[in-house]
């Protein structure tokens, strides 16, 4: 008889409670860990809740496979370091939190001589994973990750696993995906308001509902774009402050010592830190050297705006039309 399927989670929020759940699903026995008690449903589907880290060792057969859902950051070591006191030499944590690739080349090789293996793994599926399961990128070395692949496999989104190298290859593989993720936001938040702003009647709604068949950029982004604008009734009262955790930033960094260019990913990000600033010191200044060198006026300026749309003459656009007789509102 083959032994069950089986591993324990290290935070079970969103992303952990997510694949713990999925795993129950799918026939695996799942020893979860948390500072807060589980969501209900989890324990009614045979999650098996523990509060001290040496029950997986007694609720788990090993080589045990304990996956770490929790915030990047030293938090990380300090699991680890109270995992190895109580985990056998053969075991595996795995780190599947957004932590710095870096760290993790560095945690590889820290814990290595403890004879407990440290893999890190990109996860990617967001609230979906419960059902769906994830896609994972894991980095590590080939004969510890064979030990893992039989369970990932059962959790994963079908064609959604790929051991991505050695150590430091899946969060790294991950960090990619996440600036990916704000290029192509950033670009379909672009062309929305293009479509807000048009002097024409659009039909917003009817638009992005539209671009998600058959399109060169149906997909993901637009289901949910289109998605969230018709369940908001638009987009006019939704917060501009666009919030992030900053793994991105550790992207724009490494290119720039790697030397590759990444023009559009950057924009993105210096896009959501500029959604934020409230002060506006930069345009404040802009302004102010205008106004010094230019004699431009200070705020807006009737005498500014009728050069800039009527100052040039056969334009395709405006064609010298005030464009505020023109100008497409939601009330018409």
């Amino acid at each position: 008889m083959s032994k069950q399927l089986a591993f324990g989670v290290i935070g079970l929020g969103r992303m952990g409670g997510g694949l713990a759940h999925k795993g129950l699903n799918e026939g695996l026995k799942v020893v979860g860990q948390d500072i807060n008690p589980p969501d209900k449903k989890l324990l009614d589907a045979g999650l098996i809740y523990i509060k001290d880290y040496a029950d997986f060792v007694k609720n788990l057969q090993a080589p045990r496979i304990i996956l770490v859902y929790i915030p990047s950051g030293p938090i990380i070591d300090t699991v680890m370091e109270n995992l190895l006191k109580v985990l056998e030499k053969g075991d595996i944590v795995v780190d599947g939190g957004n932590s710095y690739w870096g760290d993790s080349i560095r945690r590889h090789k820290k814990y290595l001589k403890s004879g407990v293996h440290f893999l890190d793994i990109g996860t990617s599926g967001g609230v979906a994973v419960e059902r769906d399961g994830a896609c994972f990128m894991l980095g590590g070395d080939k004969e510890i990750v064979a030990q893992v692949e039989p369970v990932l496999l059962k959790i994963a989104m079908a064609g959604g696993y790929v051991h991505a190298g050695p150590a430091g290859a899946g969060h790294f593989v991950k960090l990619v995906h996440n600036g990916i993720n704000y290029g192509m936001a950033e670009a379909v938040a672009e062309g929305v308001a293009l479509l807000e702003s048009a002097p024409l009647n659009i039909d917003v709604a009817k638009t992005l509902e539209a671009y998600r068949y058959g399109t060169v950029i149906r997909g993901f982004f637009m289901d949910t774009v289109a998605k969230g604008y018709k369940e908001n009734n638009g987009i006019g009262k939704i917060d501009s402050y666009v919030d992030d955790t900053g793994e991105v930033n550790w992207l724009i960094d490494d290119a720039l010592h790697m030397e590759v260019a990444i023009p559009s990913i950057t924009a993105a990000v210096f896009q959501c830190v500029a959604s934020r600033d409230s002060n506006k010191y930069a345009f404040k200044t802009v302004a102010m050297t205008r106004h010094i060198y230019g004699g431009h006026a200070y705020g807006h300026s009737k005498v500014s705006a009728a050069e800039r749309y009527q100052g040039r003459e056969g334009g395709y656009y405006y064609n010298g039309i005030d464009p505020t007789t023109i100008v497409h509102k939601k009330e018409d």
